[in-house]
């Protein structure tokens, strides 16, 4: 019997994942417990589930590598400090993605320009385009 490969740094290669065990890993790396969580489900369209309820539908194995999606897409775990996990995907590879909750900056500045100059190139964030970088 052919083994499935591992899935490497790269993830060229994959292994099958245990969707419940993945999640346990991921919302103890975001520092919560399952015990911080107040919804488990979708924000769009209502379907919500416990805990308990989760750890049986989550127990089970899915192909997490590069082609289509398995796991609910609009799936997502909140936490009672507000921060929240929930699946992405990028070319079918999947995984959980984290925010932390929003925090008010201690200072503020005015935005003036949203848009890169001129002679920027883009990707640049409101600090680099309102310095000129």
């Amino acid at each position: 019997m052919d083994e499935a490969p591992v899935r490497s740094e790269n993830h060229s290669e994959y292994k099958m994942t245990n969707l419940l065990q993945e999640t346990v890993e991921d919302i103890a790396r975001s520092g919560h417990t399952p015990e911080d969580i107040v919804f488990i489900g979708s924000e769009t369209s209502g379907h919500c589930c416990t805990w308990t309820e989760f750890q049986k539908l989550a127990d089970i194995e899915y192909d997490a590598g590069f082609g289509a999606q398995e796991i609910a897409s609009d799936l997502e775990i909140v936490f009672r400090d507000g921060a929240k996990m929930w699946r992405h995907e990028y070319d079918g590879s999947e995984h959980w993605t984290y925010s932390q909750p929003f925090k008010m900056p201690t200072t503020t500045l005015p935005i003036t320009r949203l848009k890169v100059a001129g002679d920027q190139v883009g990707w640049r964030t409101l600090e680099q385009i309102e310095s000129g970088e």
